[in-house]
Parts: C-alpha cells; structure tokens; sequence
C-alpha cells in the first residue's frame, strides 16, 4: 500500500478549494460609486444672489448635450495618478467602479443643478428650434495624488453655449477638491464635490449670457 497516495489526494484536494475561492473573489463586484444625492447645491463662485436668481428668465430653457470626453473616461473603471511617482500613468482601483461612466455621471448632475434652478432642460431628442444648446467637454477627471497621503478629485470642464448655429460663450471651469481619505471612496467624494462645484459655476456663468447678442 502506498502511504504517500491519501496525502497527496488531500493536497490535491486543499488546492482545488483554494482556487475556487480566489476565482469567486475576482468574480465579486466590488464597490460602486455615485455622486450621490443632489439635495444641496454650493455656492457658485463669485455670484451675487439676484443673478442666481435671474437665471430662469434669462434662459428659461437649455438643450444640455451628453458630455465629451477623452476615452479613458468612457467606462465605468475608476482611476486615479501618483503625481508624486508618475503623472503619466493612469492607475485603476481593483476592486472600485462608478455607477457609469464619468461623462455620463456629469452630465446628469448639471442637468440637474439646472434644473434645481427653475431652468427647463431638454435633451437632443426633444424638440428644441431656436432653444440655445450647452456642450460640455470634460478635459480632466481625476483622483491626483500630490503625496501618499493627500490627494484631491479635479475636474477640468469646457463649456460651450449655441444659438441658432452661433457660438455665444465658451468658458472652461476647473475646480478642485481636496480627498478625505486616500482611497476609491475618498476620490468618489472629492470628485463629486468638484463636480458639484463646476455645475454651480456654470449656473453662474449662464446668468451673464445674452443669446439675443449678434
């Protein structure tokens, strides 16, 4: 009888329940983060209140296009950059994503600052002649570490406002927001937190418009 023949079914046995579990964590789905709600709005840049307050009748409507991008930012993976090792690499969190992607997730949350604001806000789809269309270009969304330990979420957006086929204003916002914990879940609140800031700042920026101007 061989000795040798029960230990090595065992291993061969440990093995196999070893594998499986490592193949069911990579199979998890990890975390999934979002800007989350959008109850309250923060202050816009520079802006007194009588022109928050005269958006509505400035521009009573807006076709809000889907934002553009660089194609690192059309999927839902979550990325962040060791400025302090190497800005040029790109790095992805393992086990972190977003909700949708980037582009998508601006989008929305400025189509609704806008319409918090009394603005009426259309999509391409809906029947918008002589109705002044906002492009977004998104530059840079990034968790940025300048250190180990301190990072912020920056967003760096182009905005560009039509009417009839004429280009009325084009203005680019940056805003940055530093990270509470150097992690996915801490880049997830910062870059929310610049989002949130650049969509006040358009709101502002809106204010100052006359798309009557030829």
């Amino acid at each position: 009888m061989n000795v040798q023949a029960p230990r090595l079914l065992i291993a061969l046995a440990a093995a196999v329940l070893l594998a499986g579990c490592g193949s069911s964590s990579r199979n998890m789905p990890g975390t999934v983060f979002d800007f989350g709600p959008a109850a309250m709005a923060p202050a816009p840049a520079a802006q007194a209140p009588a022109a928050q307050a005269s958006i509505p009748q400035a521009l009573p409507a807006l076709v809000v296009m889907d934002a553009t991008g660089p194609a690192v930012l059309d999927n839902e993976r979550m990325f962040y950059r060791l400025h302090y090792a190497d800005a040029m690499e790109a790095r992805m969190y393992a086990n972190s994503r977003w909700s949708g992607n980037p582009l998508q997730l601006v989008t929305q949350r400025v189509k609704t600052r806008l319409a918090q604001s009394g603005m009426k806000v259309l999509s391409a789809t809906d029947a918008s002649n002589g109705i002044p269309i906002l492009r977004m270009e998104v530059d840079d969304f990034t968790h940025a570490f300048s250190s180990a330990s301190q990072s912020e979420g920056q967003l760096i957006l182009r905005a560009s406002v039509f009417s009839e086929h004429r280009l009325v204003d084009q203005r680019t916002f940056t805003r940055t927001t530093a990270a509470g914990s150097a992690d996915a879940a801490g880049g997830a609140r910062a870059l929310a937190g610049s989002t949130d800031a650049v969509a006040a700042d358009i709101l502002a920026w809106l204010a100052t418009l006359d798309v009557g101007k030829r």
